[in-house]
């Protein structure tokens, strides 16, 4: 046999021996189980607590998210490409982490599951240069996702390739540009992954039998009733969900469904409204919170569209702020570097010139474009999934009110209709 080729029957071997050792049962450990079969003696916090990384909070990944935890003890699991091994399963032999399809993005050697950087490179999987060469602009253009965000807004551009925010040091965040966010995944309440009832798969969660919902926090069967359903659900809104999802059992899922933009335990939070008709976040110079703009340094305005420093006289200035009449702004808000900023007093005041008035859209349940659209002098401007003069229909195929294959209404303790929907439904 050739020195390389024993070098890799070694090799396999003492893998395969590592992973036959961590998958051996607990029963072998009479401080943690006294018998085969019997009950733990640890508390499922610290049985989990055990079987997670060291620094890790409550919630994250168990066994690195590669093995299930037994009385605090990983069994790693062996049916997927490669070997996992080690104590917390945290050393995977031959597969390391891959960038744009190559293992250790082609500038690195993989050992144990973790990569070895070349000179000149660095990051988990070698996709990171020491030294840049590329421009800023053009590094920021190859960070963009499909929806031209840089970094999916969770992570930063490092000459041309994303790097994900790590603040808790776990690493729910990933993907080429950061698209995985398995943070969506942890409940609220319970500080738990998919509320114990599922696997996180990038960011979304895979329920089990009986589960279902963004966080596999809605049992299939639910004991309140129809009151005491919507009441959880409204929260401080006076619309269950806000107006922007469906109560069930308690629960608010938030339309449309797996639009990250809408999102909390009312889906009071809608990010949506930090972006204009175009869709630019925040004007470009600020970041979203809870669908308010977060402004950066030297911008203000609700959508960061405002810069504090201008290069234009008085009069260049006051001449982009009047209307066809000559009336500054039309009298109804202040001229600032050439655009118009309406009255805060008068908050149905919009428009370039402040000639709209917001009153004039359509309102649903005391809302403006219920929530679900932008109002655009005088029109509501709706959001994808949503339709009516106030936004007020939604289109999508999981109405919780809705059999899909007959259109029928099915009215239920968990599906509780808006006063618009009864209406409906009585009209049909």
């Amino acid at each position: 046999m050739r020195p390389a080729a024993f070098r890799n029957f070694l090799l396999l071997a003492s893998s395969l021996l590592f992973a036959g050792l961590s998958a051996v049962p607990q029963s072998f450990s009479p401080s943690l189980r006294s018998a085969t079969g019997a009950a733990c003696r640890l508390s499922r916090a610290e049985s989990e607590r055990r079987c997670r990384a060291p620094g890790q909070p409550p919630g994250g990944a168990l066994c690195h998210g590669r093995g299930r935890c037994d009385c605090g003890v990983c069994i790693c699991h062996v049916n997927e490409p490669g070997v996992y091994f080690g104590p917390l399963c945290e050393c995977r032999e031959w597969v390391c982490e891959t960038y744009d399809g190559s293992t250790c993005a082609g500038h690195g050697k993989c050992d144990c599951g973790k990569c070895k950087c070349e000179e000149g490179w660095f990051g988990e999987a070698c996709q990171y240069p020491t030294h840049c060469d590329l421009t800023k602009k053009k590094s920021n253009q190859m960070c963009k996702n499909s929806q031209d965000v840089i970094c999916s807004n969770a992570g930063t551009c490092h000459c041309g390739r994303c790097k994900c925010d790590n603040p808790d040091g776990n690493g729910l965040v990933y993907g080429k540009f950061c698209e995985c966010d398995d943070r969506e995944c942890i409940d609220d309440e319970t500080e738990e992954i998919c509320g114990g009832h599922g696997q996180c798969n990038c960011g979304r969660c895979d329920c089990k039998v009986g589960w279902y919902g963004k966080k596999c926090e809605h049992p299939r069967s639910c004991a309140l009733s129809a009151e005491e359903s919507i009441r959880k659900c409204q929260g401080s809104s006076n619309l269950p969900c806000s107006g922007r999802g469906k109560c069930e059992c308690g629960k608010c899922t938030c339309y449309p469904p797996g639009d990250r933009r809408v999102y909390g335990k009312t889906c009071e939070c809608d990010d949506r409204r930090c972006e204009d008709l175009d869709g630019t976040i925040c004007g470009g110079h600020g970041t979203c919170s809870c669908g308010r703009c977060v402004c950066e340094r030297g911008w203000f305005g609700e959508l960061c569209q405002h810069p504090r420093k201008c290069n234009l006289t008085e009069e260049q200035s006051k001449s982009l702020c009047e209307s066809a009449d000559g009336i500054l702004c039309s009298g109804k808000g202040s001229c600032h570097c050439g655009k118009c900023i309406c009255s805060a007093e008068e908050w149905y005041i919009s428009g370039e010139l402040c000639d709209c008035d917001d009153r004039d859209c359509d309102k649903h349940d005391g809302l403006v474009c219920t929530g679900n659209g932008i109002c655009n002098c005088g029109n509501c401007e709706c959001w994808d999934g949503w339709n009516g003069n106030a936004c007020e229909i939604w289109l999508g195929t999981d109405h919780p009110c809705i059999h899909s294959n007959t259109n029928r209404w099915l009215w239920s303790n968990h599906c509780v209709p808006t006063a618009w929907e009864i209406h409906q439904h009585k009209s049909h």
